[in-house]
C-alpha cells in the first residue's frame, strides 16, 4: 500500500494560472512556477535567487501532442531566466510558455547537487517518452560522494511526484500494459489489477485492446485504428491527425486501416474510442471486458456499488457496536431513528 503525502500549494496572487509556490510535508525543496507573462514578478521572489534546477516548458510544435522541455540548473536563476528571455537570434529560446523552478528551502544546495540533478531529470524525461526535450545533451553529471547522491535520489522523487500535481506530466514514466513482459494484467500503483478491454468493430474489420491504468486508458502497440477520420471535425480529430504525423498511428500492411506503433495513454476511455473507431464514439459503451460483455461505463458502476455496500455494511457494524438497531430495509448508510412527534387534533 502506498503512503499519501501532504502537499502545500499557496497561490501568491490569488489567480489560479498566476504564480504559484509547492511544498511536500518533510521535505526540503521548494517549487516555484508560473507563465513567461509572471516572469518579471517571478525573478523578484528570494527563491529565485537560490541555486535549483528549472524547466522551460512549451507546446510542441511539430506533432501538435505532448509539450517541449528544457531542463537547465543554475546558480542563480532570476539571471538564467532573463537570459532564456532573450530572442532567439540572440540567445534565449522562444518556445517556452511556463517555467517551473526547484530550489531548496535551507538553501542546502550546492552546484554539485543541481548538476546531477539536471542530468539525472534529463534521463527520466528522456525514458518517459512524454516530451521532447529541448536539451543539447545530456550533462551526465555524477560525481557525487555515495551519501549525497543518495539524498539527491530522494530530491528527485519529490520532485517526479510533485510536478504532475501542478501540471507537468513529462516526468510521469509512461504506463507499461506488461511488467517486464509479464503475461497477466498490470497491477496499479494503488496495487489493484487492471484487466484489459477490447473494442470490436466487426463491421469494418478492427479490433483494439486497451487498460486502465492510473488513470489513463492506454490502448495497446498493435492495436487497430480506423484508416482515416470519418467523423466531423473536432478536437478529436485534430488528435488523430497529430497522432497519425507523429508516426503514433501508421498504416497497416494491407492498407485497410491505421495501426498503433507503440502503446498511447488516453485521458479517459471515450478519446480512447474515438480515435479507434475514426468518428465520435462513447468509450463507455465501445469497450468491453476481455472475454466477457461487462462495458466499461458497467464495470465502473458495479465497482462503485460494491464499494457503497462495503461502506454501508461498516456503518452498519458501527451501529451495531453502538447499541442502535440494525436498519433491515436500507441498505446504505441506515438513519438514525427518527423522532416522531404527537399528532395534535384541532377542537
Amino acid at each position: 500500500m502506498n503512503n499519501g503525502r501532504t502537499l502545500k500549494v499557496f497561490l501568491v496572487d490569488g489567480a489560479p494560472n498566476g504564480l504559484l509556490t509547492a511544498e511536500i510535508m518533510n521535505w526540503t525543496g521548494h517549487v516555484l512556477t508560473g507563465p513567461r507573462s509572471r516572469l518579471s514578478e517571478l525573478v523578484q521572489r528570494p527563491e529565485a535567487r537560490r541555486t535549483g534546477v528549472y524547466f522551460l516548458v512549451g507546446p510542441d510544435a511539430g506533432t501538435g501532442i505532448g509539450t517541449q522541455v528544457y531542463i537547465g540548473e543554475t546558480d542563480d536563476v532570476a539571471q538564467r531566466m532573463k537570459e532564456h528571455n532573450r530572442p532567439e537570434e540572440k540567445g534565449g529560446k522562444d518556445f517556452w510558455e511556463k517555467v517551473c523552478v526547484v530550489t531548496s528551502k535551507d538553501a542546502n544546495l550546492t552546484k554539485g547537487h543541481v548538476k546531477y540533478l539536471e542530468s539525472r531529470l534529463i534521463k527520466v524525461a528522456d525514458s518517459a517518452g512524454r516530451c521532447k526535450l529541448q536539451n543539447g545533451t545530456d550533462p551526465g553529471y555524477g560525481s557525487l560522494p555515495e551519501a549525497d547522491r543518495s539524498d539527491m535520489e530522494f530530491f528527485l522523487e519529490q520532485i517526479i511526484t510533485l510536478l504532475p500535481v501542478l501540471g507537468f506530466d513529462f516526468l510521469r514514466s509512461m504506463p507499461r500494459s506488461l511488467e517486464q513482459g509479464a503475461p497477466g494484467p498490470t497491477k496499479t500503483t494503488a496495487g489493484t489489477v487492471s484487466p484489459f478491454f477490447i473494442s470490436d468493430m466487426k463491421k469494418i474489420g478492427i479490433k483494439a485492446k486497451a487498460q486502465e491504468i492510473d488513470g489513463e486508458f492506454v490502448v495497446m502497440k498493435d492495436s487497430q485504428a480506423r484508416g482515416s477520420w470519418e467523423g466531423v471535425g473536432t478536437s478529436y480529430s485534430k488528435l488523430y491527425a497529430d497522432l497519425v504525423k507523429a508516426g503514433v498511428l501508421k498504416p497497416s500492411a494491407d492498407g485497410t486501416s491505421n495501426v498503433f506503433t507503440r502503446d498511447y495513454a488516453f485521458a479517459s476511455p471515450s478519446a480512447a474510442a474515438t480515435v479507434v473507431a475514426g468518428r465520435q464514439a462513447n468509450g463507455r459503451i465501445q469497450w468491453t471486458l476481455e472475454g466477457g460483455s461487462q462495458t466499461s461505463g458497467r464495470r465502473c458502476q458495479s465497482r462503485l456499488i460494491s464499494r457503497l455496500i462495503a461502506i454501508g455494511a461498516g456503518h452498519a457494524e458501527l451501529r451495531a457496536s453502538e447499541g442502535r438497531p440494525r436498519d433491515p430495509q436500507t441498505l446504505l448508510w441506515p438513519a438514525r431513528p427518527t423522532r416522531r412527534r404527537p399528532l395534535r387534533v384541532p377542537v
